[in-house]
Parts: C-alpha cells; structure tokens; sequence
C-alpha cells in the first residue's frame, strides 16, 4: 500500500490539500488533528502518547484494506531527530507492504498562512484552532521554535517535491501532486476492482472462439490476414489451449465476459523468464474504456515471476500501437510483412 506524507507548518493547506487529493485519488485523507481532536475533546487536554497510539490503531487498521494508498499530514520539525525517526517508522510500515511512500512539502508565506488559519474549512475540522487569537499565537510561535521548512537538498527521498502553494488553490496543489507521481486516477482504481481474468474452461473455448471471431473480424476485413484470429479454428484453438505452458482467461467485468487474453510461456532453461500474449481481446462495445489496459495489468500480477513480456501487433494500427505503448511495451526489431495490406511489429516490456 503506498503512502503521501504531506508535509509542511501550521495553516500551510495540508489538511485542504489531501482532501483535494482524495477526490481524484483513491487515496483517503488522515490528517494530523482527526486523533488530536477526540483527544482534546474527551480528556480537556493534549495527550501526546494517547495520540500516538490512536494513530498507530488506524494505521494497523488501514493496512488491511484495499485502497492504494493514504495522505497522511504532519507538521515536521526537521531540526529534531524525533521527527525524523516517527516518519521513518511510518514510512517503512507502508514500504513493509510493497508500496511506494511519496512526500509532498508544501511552504507558503505567514501573511498568507494566518489568513488559512480563519478560513471556515479548517474551523470545522479543527476545534483546537477556534480560538483565533490563541491559534494565531501557537502558529507564529511554532515556527519561531521548530525549523518546519526543509533546507535544500535535506529532503534525501526520490520521491519528494516542494511546492508553493502561496498562490495556489488546493484543487490545482492536488492535481500537480497526481501529475508529478503519475498517481491513478480514482476512475481507474474504481474500474480495476469491477475486473478480474477468469481461466477458460475446456467447455468454454467454443464460446471464447466466437467472442475472438467478432472482436478480429473488422481487421480481417480490412488486411485479409490469413494467419487472423478471426478465421482460427476450433481445433486450433483446443490445441493452444491443451499446451501446458499457455493458458486461456475470459476478461470479465461486473460478471460479464468482455474478452479474453491468452498468455503463454516462452521461457527457455537458463534463460530469462518470459511470457507471450497472444491474443489479447475485447469485444467491440466494451473497447475504449479502460478494461484492456486493467488485463494487462492483471495478467502481469498473474504472473509475477515474468522478467520479460512480449506481443506484436498490426503496424498500420496506430491505436493499438499507442495502448500497448501506455502499457509499458516498446518497439522492437523490425516490421514483418504479411501480405501488401499489412505488417506486424513486435513490442517488448521489461519488468
């Protein structure tokens, strides 16, 4: 599971930034005062240890689920070794899963700040900040304490950017965050969950051959290609299937079968591990709607050991040349020609 820390001083738009974030992303917002708030609340005053503790329950419990990931706002004191051993262990507990840990600072002037520090949003979610003469006291004097800007190059983390959000507002501060790291839309989150590769049964080629036969046909029409999946037939299909190193999956989305992918070990002994796709396919009105691109994703998780994957594809299809590129796939070799009309062009992806 992967990890934002949005990092920055008091009134910086932390808090409002992540709530941003969340709506794009299916990350979810855990900014610093949802446990700071209860506490105060029910014990009258601030309880650093209980904090800490209320913290580490819901990270323990959010570990468990099935989002990407959590945006996660704290005040860092980058001049106490503190702070930089709590985000570390915080860090290492999403790194632990497999994820990615991307950390986000954020600055902007104290004029700008103390004005962030009135606004309604943070009045609502913040009980601690209503006493503004008291909240505009403890800001002023929290940076005149602790340095809670980075110097340059402090920050050793590849996965790092400063921004000034002085004269930005929250939802252009998001949007640069998911651009920069290239994170998932939360459309594209929310399609992959509703996707799964299901293995062809024995019983079922035929009805897979007639959903590979409708989705090849149009390019059959048009490049009279006589090695098509559009013209294969059953036995041919029965035969790849029968191969012990190549399996058959249905593509199925909300429980309907949309398409289906073949995928085949190419592997030679000693060498690297490779798998063939061969074919890949969806039905025409399931196309241009995300749910290849999620196959491919699915069939690489199917297949984890993979250190190379390999396809081709028609060279005179810029659109499928272009899906397999945002996949991951690169060019390779030469075209080869299959008659006047049509050549293929193999593509190649390295993980």
């Amino acid at each position: 599971m992967d990890l934002i820390v949005l990092i920055g001083t008091g009134a910086v738009g932390k808090m409002t930034v992540g709530q941003e974030l969340m709506k794009i992303t299916d990350f979810r917002l855990f900014h610093n005062h949802m446990m700071i708030e209860p506490v105060l609340e029910i014990f009258g005053k601030f309880d650093g240890a209980l904090v800490s503790k209320l913290r580490e329950d819901v990270f323990d419990a959010f570990l468990k689920t099935d989002y990407q990931g959590m945006i996660f706002t704290y005040m860092w004191a980058f001049d106490m070794k503190e702070d930089w051993d709590y985000i570390a262990n915080v860090a290492k507990r999403f790194e632990d899963t497999g994820g990615t840990v991307y950390y986000v600072e954020l600055v902007a002037d104290r004029e700008v700040r103390r004005e962030r520090n009135k606004t309604e949003n943070r009045l609502r979610n913040k009980a601690s900040k209503r006493d503004l003469t008291i909240s505009d006291a403890r800001l002023i004097r929290e940076e005149m304490k602790y340095r809670t800007v980075s110097l340059d190059g402090e920050i050793p983390f590849p996965n790092y950017i400063k921004i000034d959000n002085t004269n930005l507002e929250p939802d252009v501060v998001a949007a640069m965050i998911k651009e920069h790291f290239s994170l998932p839309d939360r459309r594209d989150t929310e399609l992959f969950n509703r996707i799964k590769l299901e293995e062809v049964r024995e019983d079922e080629l035929e009805q897979m051959l007639k959903m590979q036969i409708e989705s090849f046909m149009p390019f059959y029409e048009k490049y009279h290609d006589e090695g098509s999946p559009a013209i294969e037939s059953i036995e041919r299909v029965r035969a790849r299937a029968a191969q012990p190193w190549r399996k058959y999956y249905f593509i199925v989305k909300d429980g309907a079968r949309v398409g289906a992918i073949n995928i085949a070990d190419r592997s030679e002994e000693g060498g690297e591990k490779v798998y063939y796709i061969s074919p890949i396919f969806i039905l025409p009105q399931f196309q241009n709607l995300g749910i290849g691109k999620i196959a491919m994703q699915l069939a690489m998780f199917i297949r984890p050991d993979a250190q190379v994957w390999r396809l081709d594809t028609i060279a005179q299809e810029p659109a499928n040349c272009h899906f397999y590129e945002s996949c991951g796939f690169v060019r390779t070799g030469d075209e080869h020609v299959i008659n006047e009309r049509m050549s293929l062009v193999d593509y190649e992806k390295r993980v």
